[in-house]
């Protein structure tokens, strides 16, 4: 139960929980609701680093439509906490490992906790291409997803940043929403003979030239300038950087991982590993609050379920 002090493996001061969730944000503050619901000690550890900490604003959530995602995160946290059971740190884990049948967590404080099971809800990191203003204006004019931000940008002077298949299947994606697109490959393009006609009838340009930067302000993208000194005037760009887990400690426990480099989980969210769950966008690249939401949700039902199971 929580609060019980014990002195183990000459560690003092190691507190012990029924399951301990890395990750306080949509996915790990769901999951945490659930049990506290169930009435489960848990210690939620997050290190308050979102990944869209840049968002204005976020959509297709129902209840929660056009919200600041920090508002619905203080909602949500707050909601979650009102379970006594359930408590929350600020802190970042940064040693795991699983000693007498518990997991134990080290965070950089040298604080120490221990659990019966694990949840990761550690979300990913967005790895910025090497191209200044980028970063600047991600999450706001430079986009990853047409069902979160593509009604309010709809019609809009609009790009994608991509080649290949994934562009292309964006690129008819994104017709839905807007009719004047173009496609920057920052290089030589590599679309099949099929695909460019196909993009050709649907009077989407590709633009092959080497882009320098991209000029914003504030974030609000205006121009896409090329290293030949040309610019291309725009408003939205959509973009799929490449994407790190923002915790190894998955792999430290041996969880098996997919072809996107997720967390490979079954549809009751549990991982390869006994004991332990994942949900949210470290387990899925349909990353949307309500998507992470629902995953923490079936983690946090299963835990207990499992957890019942072994003390009945």
């Amino acid at each position: 139960m929580y609060g019980v002090i014990l002195a183990k493996n000459n560690m003092a001061h190691l507190q012990t929980y029924e399951v301990i969730i890395i990750g306080g944000s949509y996915a790990g503050l769901s999951a945490a609701m659930t049990l506290g619901r169930a009435r489960r000690d848990v210690l939620i550890i997050d290190s308050g680093n979102p990944c869209n900490l840049q968002s204005p604003h976020s959509h297709n959530f129902l209840t929660h439509d056009g919200e600041q995602p920090c508002e619905i995160t203080a909602v949500a946290k707050k909601q979650a906490l009102q379970y006594p059971t359930v408590k929350f740190i600020e802190a970042k884990a940064v040693k795991a490992e699983k000693t007498d049948g518990f997991f134990r967590i080290e965070t950089e404080a040298r604080q120490s906790f221990e659990a019966q099971k694990l949840l990761f809800a550690t979300g990913l990191t967005d790895v910025m291409p090497d191209i200044p203003g980028f970063a600047e204006c991600w999450g706001i004019s430079l986009l990853h997803c047409p069902y979160c931000h593509g009604y309010e940008v709809a019609d809009q002077k609009t790009g994608i940043l991509g080649n290949g298949d994934l562009a292309f299947e964006m690129a008819k994606m994104i017709t839905q929403w807007t009719k004047d697109l173009t496609i920057f490959t920052d290089g030589k393009s590599v679309f099949s003979e099929s695909e460019r006609n196909q993009l050709k009838t649907h009077q989407i340009a590709i633009v092959e030239t080497e882009i320098k930067n991209i000029e914003h302000d504030n974030g609000q993208i205006q121009n896409i300038i090329f290293k030949d000194g040309s610019k291309h005037p725009l408003t939205v760009l959509y973009a799929h950087p490449h994407t790190n887990q923002q915790c190894d400690f998955a792999t430290v426990f041996g969880c098996r991982m997919n072809n996107h480099g997720c967390i490979d989980t079954d549809v009751f969210q549990k991982t390869n590993i006994p004991g332990i769950y994942a949900a949210g966008d470290c387990t899925s690249v349909g990353r949307a609050i309500s998507v992470a939401v629902a995953a923490g949700t079936v983690a946090g039902m299963f835990i207990n379920k499992e957890l019942v199971g072994e003390s009945f």
